[in-house]
């Protein structure tokens, strides 16, 4: 398999090299000046229907990709990725039921032979299912809950399952209530720890009375790995075979008591699970332009924008009309933000004697995927990370209105307000300041590593990540603003005496998983990272984490001695603990385990 990827790869790169350039006027190098025409150019080839939205691996993103290696050859911009112009990275695009899945069950007394399921119509393996093979008794387990809050509800008291199949319910006894005290327990992968938590063998899903009896579709989740229990999804057919037709009565006496009805079935459950994932090799795009000074042209100045988006959408593609199966094409999330990093290379390009300091030009690929380009170079960068000054980020900057522009970032380093005022003057655009350096977007990549970062956004709008984000909505005229002032804002850094210092400027993690839980570790999870368990990119100053000693490479893989293999894990373990709690945490360091005391 693996040679199959790379021989497609090299297929890629050989096209890229090889082929002519692009037809298309603007990936020349006749005007380098910021123009509106060559904006909405740009914005109206990478978010055209014969780009399919820009997937990474598409042949939409392989033609993306070909147009930025075009436009900085044209503009005679050097290569700096680790081949050429391309930094390649694994990318994983799905999950496919391998040649071993198989499911039986007989009785425990009378029965003599199995009974075999045919695997997608009759059951179907979870993403996170484990490749094994187990044959075990089963135990009905209701909705396989642990609860002990406002609600008291416990599925596994009172009854050993160690080493047997669960079967469970999906859901809760309510769902149809969207305020339900069991919506946070819900979760598939959370009642899957759970099982196995209490040393079950294996999960078998079923759906509730009602509901449709579909089979759950067999899809890739980002950052998803297995949780080591295979965890199956059966039809209410194979349900009721084996509880010899108590599936209703089970769950209406469930709903009725609200409390626990867990009891031995009479049937042993065989299966193999196989699943495999569609790795590809997806590349960013990057290119560099030398400043002229001896000693400063060895520090840097990134200015990246991703040139991924959603496809064709459809449900958990991060869709805002996940019903909806129609190419989306991001003209504004984000051909806005790459046609910026096109005219900019350009115009700094052409003007380089004016640069003291080297610039960085970077197309980030699947950024709508967890950051995963931009957190693959920081991780693997081809220049030393400690010389670069800072990172300017575009993301949706297409949608201008009364002149706004909202800058994040600002608090990094002190000078930065300072410098944005300064450098506005002359443009006279409205702008909001906002001192975080954590984002929805690859700023936030470089942010952790404490690099100084700016965000250049114009907003969100009713066309986010959904098909009706097209180029007839774009505000070149307002674009065209915004990129004329990171232009002079670029030569002001690029000529600066001195290194911007960094400043931490709010929290290095998404705030609002911090929402969802009474405690924080204060750790800074690594996403694009292939470690199992969770690696972390750091921890925060004075934080639980940091205060009992983890650093940056630490891999979190057990939690109060439970296994934590994902980041789902993580965050699972993280919402069964209290404020004031003192919990033990196994990490891996450089390969060796340590033992850690987290005071919370």
């Amino acid at each position: 398999m693996k040679h199959k990827i790379y021989l497609s790869f090299i297929i890629l790169i050989l096209f890229l090299g090889c082929s002519q350039i692009s037809d298309h006027k603007s990936t020349s190098a006749s005007n380098p000046e910021i123009t509106t025409d060559d904006i909405l150019g740009h914005i109206k080839f990478l978010s055209d229907d014969h780009m399919g939205g820009r997937y990474p691996g598409s042949e939409g993103s392989n033609k993306t990709v070909k147009y930025l290696v075009d436009y900085f050859k044209n503009n005679n911009i050097e290569p700096i990725g680790s081949n050429g112009y391309l930094q390649p990275f694994e990318f994983i695009t799905g999950v496919n039921l391998g040649e071993q899945n198989n499911l039986e069950s007989k009785g425990l007394l009378l029965e003599t032979y199995w009974t075999n399921y045919q695997v997608g119509s009759d059951y179907i393996p979870l993403e996170f299912s484990s490749n094994t093979n187990v044959e075990a008794n089963v135990v009905f387990t209701g909705y396989g809950f642990s609860i002990n809050d406002s609600v008291h509800w416990e599925d596994y008291a009172n009854i050993n399952i160690d080493g047997k199949w669960v079967m469970v319910f999906r859901g809760g006894p309510d769902d149809d209530n969207p305020h339900s005290s069991f919506t946070a327990h819900t979760p598939l992968r959370k009642k899957a720890l759970l099982a196995k938590d209490n040393k079950a063998a294996g999960v078998l899903f079923i759906n509730q009375a009602g509901d449709t009896d579909d089979l759950i579709p067999l899809k890739h989740a980002p950052n998803s790995t297995s949780i080591g229990i295979p965890v199956l999804h059966i039809s209410r057919r194979i349900a009721n075979e084996l509880t010899d037709n108590k599936l209703d009565a089970l769950q209406k006496e469930l709903d009725k008591n609200q409390a626990p009805n867990s009891y031995y079935i009479e049937k042993s459950v065989k299966a193999s699970v196989s699943l495999v994932k569609k790795i590809i090799n997806v590349p960013n795009v990057m290119g560099k332009i030398s400043g002229t000074d001896p000693n400063l042209k060895k520090e840097f100045i990134v200015i990246g924008a991703h040139f991924d988006h959603l496809g064709f959408g459809g449900n958990e593609s991060g869709s805002l009309s996940p019903d909806t199966l129609a190419i989306h094409n991001g003209a504004d999330d984000n051909a806005s933000g790459t046609a910026g990093v096109l005219e900019l290379a350009g115009k700094l390009s052409a003007n380089r004697n004016l640069l003291k300091r080297s610039i960085l030009l970077m197309g980030y690929n699947a950024e709508e995927e967890g950051l995963l380009g931009s957190k693959y170079f920081v991780n693997n960068p081809t220049v030393d990370l400690s010389m670069i000054v800072s990172m300017i980020n575009m993301d949706m900057i297409g949608r201008m209105s009364d002149k706004k522009i909202t800058v994040g970032g600002t608090g990094t380093t002190s000078e930065f307000e300072m410098i944005l005022k300064e450098v506005n003057k002359n443009h006279g655009l409205q702008l909001t300041m906002s001192p975080e350096g954590y984002g929805p977007s690859d700023h936030a990549s470089f942010y952790v590593k404490d690099i100084p970062v700016l965000f250049f956004f114009t907003g969100t709008h009713t066309d986010y990540h959904k098909p009706t984000d097209d180029w007839q909505h774009i505000n070149v005229q307002g674009e065209k603003k915004i990129v004329d002032l990171i232009y002079d804002l670029t030569l002001k850094l690029s000529n600066l005496d001195e290194k911007l210092v960094f400043t931490e400027a709010g929290p290095k993690e998404p705030t609002q998983s911090r929402r969802s839980f009474n405690v924080t570790f204060g750790v800074i999870p690594s996403y694009g990272s292939q470690a199992e368990g969770l690696e972390i990119d750091g921890a925060r100053k004075d934080g639980p984490a940091a205060n009992a000693g983890m650093q940056k490479g630490d891999v979190i893989i057990e939690i109060g001695g439970k296994e934590i293999k994902n980041i789902y894990d993580y965050m699972y373990r993280l919402a069964e603990l209290k404020s004031g709690q003192t919990v033990e945490v196994k990490i891996l360091r450089n390969d060796k385990e340590l033992l850690l005391s987290v005071n919370l």
